[in-house]
């Protein structure tokens, strides 16, 4: 049996990834290549502002993809309700598809660590190729998830205040 074949107690829809794989590896490729053709270079390096802005950009971005209860239609074709918990004004669901590429795409838009990789390289892609735009969307999307943490150390205020949680502990 190859290593891309699945057995029985292992359910990994291993040529799926593949697929998944080599098409990140031809958007890398194809980006390095039109950054090389018009001439663009790598920035030197990311400050620690730039670090952090990408890195919670990415998160929100990466959650309100593949948890969000508006972006449920852009997942709809790959995943399904697996009626799991989820944070607030999120969604839980799983791959649609058992196997293959339908799956990893399913697992892809409803694993926020999964999509990571590619919200982030779509960061660096953006930063070479239109930083102004791209740094003007990292930061909305940095104050977003500033605007979800107020959000939620109210809730938890709330409900201290109306003697439904202790802190430290709920009823």
């Amino acid at each position: 049996m190859s290593g891309a074949e699945n057995t029985r107690d292992d359910r990994r829809p291993l040529g799926g990834y593949i697929a998944t794989l080599a098409l990140y590896s031809l958007v890398v490729t194809v980006t390095v290549l039109v950054g090389t053709v018009t001439g663009r270079r790598l920035p030197g390096g990311m400050s620690v502002r730039a670090v952090l802005g990408t890195a919670l950009a990415a998160h929100k971005v990466s959650r309100l993809v593949s948890k969000g209860a508006v972006t449920a239609p852009v997942r709809a074709p790959f995943t399904e309700p697996s009626g799991g918990e989820s944070g607030p004004g999120e969604v839980s669901e799983q791959p649609r598809a058992d196997s293959g590429l339908g799956h990893s795409l399913g697992e892809l838009l409803s694993c926020p660590f999964c999509l990571d990789v590619w919200v982030v390289t779509g960061f660096v892609i953006g930063q070479v190729f239109a930083p102004r735009a791209t740094t003007v969307v990292t930061d909305a999307m940095t104050a977003l998830v500033g605007a979800d943490f107020l959000h939620l150390a109210y809730a938890t205020a709330q409900q201290i205040a109306e003697g439904e949680m202790t802190v430290g502990r709920s009823r």
